[in-house]
């Protein structure tokens, strides 16, 4: 049974002795009591890196704490690449390389038990010219001309993007980002470029206007094409 403790030569109370302990108790384990600022999040910047062929630069990741804190992640980051013949990736370092023709990849960032992505853009350099053209590549027709489509019953055309890279001609289709504007409904025009040519479709019902398609090419004038869509 606990009786009064004594404290500098004298007898406390109970109920001071059992305070007393509790604090002393609580002191020599207030080190593990706070636990570290754990990291709740990461996100690579630039979100949407774009790097030329043949010329590199450097990620970097940033975490988010459970204090709602940012700082850059330094050290003990993972760096993938989910296409190395498109986009080359160190390990370490975060630092990318445009390869081959050109393409996109996932870039991947890993640390402490958490992850997140990016898609990275390589390009070619010295790009003086972007055309689209209706068809396949070097054997459509160049510029493309107005498709025109009755809503009543849909329809699609096949596009492709060429450039000329230091005088010869390049298909950059899978590398090109494709648009509509004005911004259809939602399901209704859809171009689809993962591969060469790109497929756009004018879909059953779509609302009648006179639409742009625009094909953009990073460091390079974007280059358009006409769709009409009739009742």
């Amino acid at each position: 049974m606990l009786s009064g403790r004594t404290f500098a030569g004298k007898k406390l109370p109970l109920t001071i002795a059992f305070a007393v302990l509790v604090a002393a108790a609580f002191g020599a384990g207030c080190k593990g009591f706070f636990q570290k600022n754990a990291l709740s999040s990461i996100a690579i910047q630039p979100p949407s890196p774009q790097v030329q062929v043949g010329q590199s630069t450097t990620l970097q990741a940033w975490g988010t704490y459970q204090d709602n804190t940012r700082s850059q992640i330094t050290s003990g980051v993972v760096w993938t690449s989910s296409d190395t013949t498109t986009v080359q990736i160190n390990a370490n370092t975060g630092q990318i390389t445009g390869e081959g023709s050109g393409g996109t990849a996932t870039i991947t960032a890993a640390a402490q038990g958490l992850s997140a992505t990016a898609t990275a853009t390589s390009f070619l350099g010295n790009v003086t010219g972007l055309t689209i053209c209706t068809g396949v590549f070097n054997t459509g027709s160049c510029p493309a001309a107005t498709f025109t489509v009755s809503s009543a019953v849909g329809g699609s055309q096949q596009y492709y993007a060429k450039a000329t890279v230091n005088g010869q001609t390049v298909d950059v289709t899978t590398v090109a980002t494709f648009t509509v504007s004005p911004t259809p409904t939602a399901g209704q025009i859809q171009c689809v470029a993962t591969s060469s040519p790109a497929l756009c479709t004018v879909n059953q019902g779509t609302t009648p206007n006179s639409y742009t398609l625009t094909v953009t090419y990073p460091n390079t004038t974007a280059a358009t094409a006409g769709i009409t869509v009739t009742p």
